[in-house]
């Protein structure tokens, strides 16, 4: 597991009195996920049956894509959009990741399908309440599905819908604001948990642009894109595809300007218009090159057509044999926790005190505990679950310095950058330990994960520690202008992207 994933893992083992507690003061976006990772994890705590319901989600998602190109198309565009959309690299990487993404995909192709009455225009009142509450249970498990409503409008505006389909829409849309805003509102509170989040410029839209394609590279790409193009002239599948594809990215990106909230995986559900309009493109292709054909031979040209198209998706995922390769690596995630935990296994003698900077990579001892069994948590002073925290509250600066008075070495597991530059930790507690371990220890063996390094120090010879006057001293004069370093994480947590 990676940081994202170990708070999934943790977050769902907890009580529910436990969870509803910690969602007070953080990840109050991902409550209901937890909540039904705590369900799903009482079935088996490991790491298959954390990372089942993203599968899942990700094999529902390619079945919904396909009823879509089945209903708006004809089968074999639902075919093809299906399978575009189960070899695309960004679904595969998501569909392996513990987190909520995948399953939030699959709540708005399910909506986007619920919609396509209404673009036929034949809808059915009950359809409307299905409609609003499946896409307010998506915006619970991640609330900015609720840009996926602007997509639905547009294609309400494109599909010039009668006046009485707008006002049921309309009521959907209610519906799910209603639901939604709470959300909102306690979410706004915990709105520094996603301070790490920068400015999107033109590089993260065609890093976007690139995901969202059967192949991020190469001929598959271009092929990718000019097919898209000219599903545009589908129809009925452009009109909900390509709102779908380009109105959430666009929206959050231009938001972002003024309020950084982009990340790639807040849009994954756009993924969904991408194959359709691949798949409608193809068919337009297919069509016109089926009109040079005598007639006569039509009907076992569309068998075939059917065939190669399939037989042409297969050929896509050769060539992106070795991206799926890389993701599906350990070495691919931000850091890998197991590894981590192996050496501490390996290195760590029994009683030697562990300091983790920030606090929250007190992660990597909860999620494999035996890896730190042997390890004493000199500044853990009430646990997570008892203290309704992540990774529980810490001893202060004085208290901790005493407990390491007599300690001849000390492991530190710390964000990477932490230890090779001169950025601060934002935490005045994480920034005494620091200084405290630099001036009294030096640094000896090491490994390096990704955003965590485990290291060794030992105590510097008496007549080189600093007093405990210089230590306060160096943990203020060391302060920086530049921004806290990312601890691990979960949605209100700052970390990397998941995508290296």
């Amino acid at each position: 597991m990676w940081g994202d994933e170990s708070v999934t893992f943790l977050v769902g083992r907890r009580t529910v009195p436990q969870i509803w507690q910690l969602l007070h003061g953080m990840d109050a976006v991902h409550g209901l996920y937890y909540l039904f990772m705590h369900l799903v994890l009482t079935v088996h705590p490991g790491e298959v049956v954390l990372r089942l319901p993203s599968v899942c989600g990700a094999a529902a998602t390619a079945g919904l894509v396909a009823a879509l190109g089945v209903r708006l198309a004809r089968p074999r565009v639902g075919l093809w959009a299906g399978l575009l959309y189960a070899v695309t690299p960004l679904t595969g990487h998501y569909a392996q990741e513990g987190r909520s993404y995948a399953i939030v995909a699959a709540g708005v192709a399910g909506a986007t399908l619920l919609l396509v009455p209404a673009v036929e225009g034949r809808p059915r009142r009950g359809w409307w309440w299905r409609y609003g509450g499946l896409l307010a249970v998506t915006c619970l498990l991640h609330e900015l599905v609720v840009l996926a409503l602007c997509a639905h409008a547009v294609t309400l505006l494109l599909a010039r819908v009668p006046r009485r389909v707008w006002l049921d829409w309309v009521r959907a849309a209610g519906l799910v604001g209603v639901v939604v805003l709470p959300l909102v509102w306690v979410s706004q509170l915990q709105s520094g948990q996603v301070a790490w989040l920068v400015v999107p410029g033109w590089d993260k839209a065609e890093a976007l642009v690139r995901d969202f394609a059967t192949g991020p590279t190469g001929a598959v790409f271009w092929v990718c894109v000019l097919l898209m193009v000219v599903g545009l002239g589908a129809g009925r599948p452009a009109v909900v595809a390509f709102p779908l594809l380009v109105l959430p990215p666009v929206i959050l990106m231009t938001v972002s300007q003024y309020r950084p909230l982009y990340h790639e995986r807040y849009v994954l559900y756009a993924l969904a218009g991408a194959p359709l309009l691949t798949a409608a493109g193809l068919d337009r292709v297919a069509v016109a090159l089926g009109h040079l054909r005598p007639l006569g031979s039509r009907r076992r040209y569309g068998r075939y057509v059917t065939l190669t198209g399939v037989v042409t998706v297969g050929l896509a995922f050769v060539q992106c044999l070795p991206l799926y390769r890389q993701d599906r690596s350990p070495a691919h995630r931000p850091e890998n926790l197991a590894a981590v935990a192996a050496v501490a296994a390996r290195d760590i003698r029994p009683g030697d005190p562990v300091l983790y900077l920030p606090s929250t990579w007190r992660l990597a001892a909860l999620t494999y505990p035996k890896g730190f069994s042997q390890a004493r948590d000199v500044a853990l002073r009430e646990s997570g679950p008892r203290s309704g925290t992540l990774s529980g509250r810490e001893s202060a600066p004085g208290e901790l310095r005493r407990k390491l008075l007599g300690a001849d070495r000390v492991w530190v597991v710390a964000d990477s950058r932490l230890l090779r530059s001169r950025l601060r930790p934002g935490n005045p507690a994480d920034r005494v330990k620091l200084a405290l371990v630099e001036e009294q220890f030096t640094a000896r063996e090491k490994y390096v994960s990704g955003r965590v390094t485990l290291r060794l120090y030992v105590r510097r010879p008496a007549q080189t520690t600093a007093s405990p006057s210089a230590v306060a001293l160096a943990a203020t004069v060391r302060r920086t202008s530049g921004s806290p370093c990312p601890p691990p994480g979960c949605e209100g947590l700052p970390g990397l992207p998941s995508r290296p």
